[in-house]
């Protein structure tokens, strides 16, 4: 054969056809992985709040709270073991994050979630607040998160707030700080340092 008719030959070959059993069940295997996983992921979230059964339920917030002395509206990003930034608490709807409308009282700080558990924090609970960069899996700034230490049962829990106007943070610092008792010792948690 001459090279002109081996050229004629190649291209009267015809196409490679797709083999549409092998993709389809390429792409339903990989929608199984992806639906296990997200099963799995489910499952964790549950099992930690099931560990995490042991943590009493959120108080509501007085009658009769008093005077505001600070609001703000901003993020709530979840709340953690105090000074364990990736300990995330999910019991109780702590885990899940949400609009949030914060209120400053003389008897303690009411936060007010649209959609998820609204909760309060009495004044005796609160510990200290602080500017922090990041909360269990939500990372800013530096200073760009609120973060309030409060006592829950036997626990010190730390919660993240982000306000919309982030100036804000620095009054709510110094207003929480005010009312806690800086002559008592920090209790310690197991792995803070």
């Amino acid at each position: 054969m001459t090279s002109a008719a081996l050229l004629l030959a190649a291209e009267k070959e015809s196409a490679a056809v797709t083999d549409w059993a092998a993709r389809i069940g390429w792409v339903a295997g990989l929608g199984l992985f992806v639906a296990l996983v997200y099963w799995l992921m489910r499952e964790g979230w549950k099992w930690r709040g099931t560990l995490q059964g042991d943590l009493p339920g959120l108080p509501a917030a007085p009658s009769e709270p008093g005077e505001a002395k600070l609001t703000m509206s901003g993020r709530y990003h979840g709340s953690t073991t105090a000074g364990q930034w990736l300990d995330r608490i999910v019991a109780h709807g702590l885990g899940t994050r949400s609009r949030v409308e914060l209120t400053l009282t003389d008897a303690g700080l009411d936060v007010v979630r649209p959609g998820a558990s609204d909760f309060f924090v009495p004044a005796a609970a609160l510990r200290e607040a602080r500017l922090d960069k990041g909360i269990a899996g939500k990372v800013l700034t530096e200073g760009g998160l609120l973060v309030v230490t409060w006592a829950h049962g036997e626990r010190l829990l730390d919660s993240g707030f982000r306000s919309d106007h982030a100036a804000e943070h620095a009054a709510w610092v110094a207003a929480i700080n005010s009312m806690t008792d800086k002559t008592e010792t920090p209790t310690e948690t197991e792995g803070a340092r």
